[in-house]
């Protein structure tokens, strides 16, 4: 009887391509982060509308640079507005708190979710959630800050309406962020 010898035979070479190309897709897939946003706060008006106007008028400068290219002081004028725009964003930054939320694992999100049932005149209302008992807990579990429930408690109960708003959504709508295109393959 002759021998036989076994030998694993060779994958074609098309699948052994698409496996390293799977490879390296499933090594920056399980690399991903979580999205991330940031709630930002200035209470100083007159910075705001500093830097709003600093925007407007480099805008405004490189607009009409473009039109007079033949014109040497528009550079001069663009690099100036540039640098009011740089001190304006600086004082601004100076001033202002930034809060920061990251999505919660899907699992988390729903469990917490599910956590906060609505009450039965929310539900008879036709809402899902009781967002009073959520929004905290919510905000805190999201917060890259270290946020607790107390201080979204507080935060929730004491700032004015359009804020303590602007506070749940940017925990909320986190929550709900693709950074994803479904397009042709």
């Amino acid at each position: 009887m002759p021998t036989r010898t076994t030998t694993k035979p060779t994958p074609p070479a098309d699948a052994v391509a698409a496996d390293a190309h799977w490879a390296a897709t499933r090594e920056k897939l399980a690399n991903r982060t979580r999205p991330t946003i940031a709630l930002t706060i200035c209470d100083d008006l007159d910075l705001r509308v500093a830097l709003d106007a600093a925007k407007h008028t480099l805008r405004r400068i490189k607009a009409a640079a473009e039109d007079r290219q033949d014109d040497t002081t528009g550079p001069i004028a663009v690099a100036r507005a540039e640098q009011d725009l740089e001190a304006a964003q600086a004082a601004f930054d100076e001033a202002a708190i930034v809060l920061r939320f990251r999505a919660l694992p899907r699992l988390e999100f729903e469990a917490l979710k599910k956590a906060h049932p609505a009450t039965e005149e929310q539900a008879e209302d036709g809402h899902d959630l009781n967002v009073e008992s959520l929004a905290p807990e919510l905000i805190a579990k999201a917060s890259v800050d270290g946020m607790t429930i107390d201080d979204a408690r507080e935060y929730l109960d004491t700032w004015s309406e359009a804020e303590a708003n602007s506070l749940f959504n940017a925990a909320w709508n986190i929550q709900e962020t693709a950074r994803m295109d479904l397009g042709k393959g």
